[in-house]
């Protein structure tokens, strides 16, 4: 369940106390917004640590694929800007190996981040749903 949905769960609550009737959005405390808030923060590092990842395992993809392509090729040819210039397959596959290695530990890095974010997040939100019960 995304942290914003129920992040907007949670006001949601906060709108209906036990059966008597509406409270007034005042009433929650200053430290209960600021909770939502970081959540809120929380849930666009996510995105933006998730958009990044995305674009990471393509690259490893189109890295993985041009190994295989190498391997089944007796010439390889690299492009340098504009141009396309005849290479040792050796050489291109140390570079693509390196590539391949240096995409896979962003990964994990990001993969690590994701996963201390998602934690504070459901730190922060067990924190604010405990202030709303009561």
């Amino acid at each position: 369940m995304p942290l914003l949905w129920k992040q907007n769960t949670i006001q949601a609550k906060v709108c209906y106390n036990k059966g008597k009737g509406k409270v007034k959005m005042a009433e929650i405390s200053k430290e209960t917004e600021q909770k939502i808030a970081q959540l809120q923060m929380h849930e666009q590092s996510l995105q933006n640590i998730l958009m990044q990842k995305q674009q990471f395992q393509a690259q490893l993809i189109e890295t993985e694929s041009a190994l295989k392509e190498l391997e089944a090729t007796k010439e390889a040819y690299k492009i340098i800007g504009n141009i396309m210039v005849a290479s040792k397959k050796e050489d291109l596959k140390k570079d693509l190996e390196s590539k391949k290695e240096t995409v896979t530990l962003r990964i994990k890095m990001l993969e690590k981040q994701e996963n201390q974010i998602k934690e504070k997040a459901k730190k922060i939100q067990e924190e604010v749903s405990k202030k709303i019960k009561e």
